[in-house]
C-alpha cells in the first residue's frame, strides 16, 4: 500500500536531492584520489540503468530489479569485499556505482513502486500527476 502517492515534497526533497549530489561528489573525489581510470569510469557509470531491461517483463519485476541495482546495499557489499581482500576491481566498481546512484538522486530519479516506472519515492517522474 502506497501511502504517499506524490512523493517526497519540499525540504525533504531538497535535503534527499543533495544527499545523492554529496553521494556522487564523494565517489568522484574517492575515485580520482584513488587514481583510477577515468575512461573506465565513463563507460560504466552508466551500467546499472541496464536493469531498467527488466521493465520489458512487467513493472513489478522491473521494479524489484531497478530497485535491487539502485540502493546503495549491494555496491557497499561489493566495495567491502574488495577492500577486504585487497582487489582493486571490486572497489572501482563500488565507487563508480555509487556514483551513479548519487547522480540519479541528485537528478530526481527515485525507487520504483510496483504502478509504473514513473512512479518513485521522490514523487511522479515526467509530466504524469497520478501513479
Amino acid at each position: 500500500m502506497i501511502q504517499n502517492p506524490s512523493g517526497v515534497r519540499g525540504g525533504p526533497l531538497i535535503l534527499l536531492r543533495i544527499e545523492g549530489g554529496a553521494l556522487l561528489g564523494v565517489a568522484c573525489i574517492a575515485y580520482a584520489a584513488l587514481g583510477w581510470s577515468w575512461w573506465l569510469f565513463a563507460a560504466l557509470f552508466l551500467a546499472p540503468d541496464i536493469s531498467m531491461l527488466a521493465y520489458l517483463v512487467g513493472p513489478r519485476i522491473g521494479a524489484i530489479c531497478y530497485n535491487a541495482v539502485h540502493t546503495s546495499i549491494l555496491p557497499i557489499g561489493l566495495g567491502a569485499a574488495g577492500f577486504e581482500l585487497h582487489r582493486t576491481l571490486p572497489q572501482m566498481l563500488a565507487v563508480i556505482w555509487l556514483a551513479h546512484i548519487g547522480f540519479d538522486r541528485l537528478m530526481g530519479y527515485g525507487l520504483k513502486y510496483a504502478t509504473a516506472f514513473g512512479h518513485t519515492h521522490l514523487g511522479m517522474l515526467g509530466t504524469q500527476s497520478q501513479p
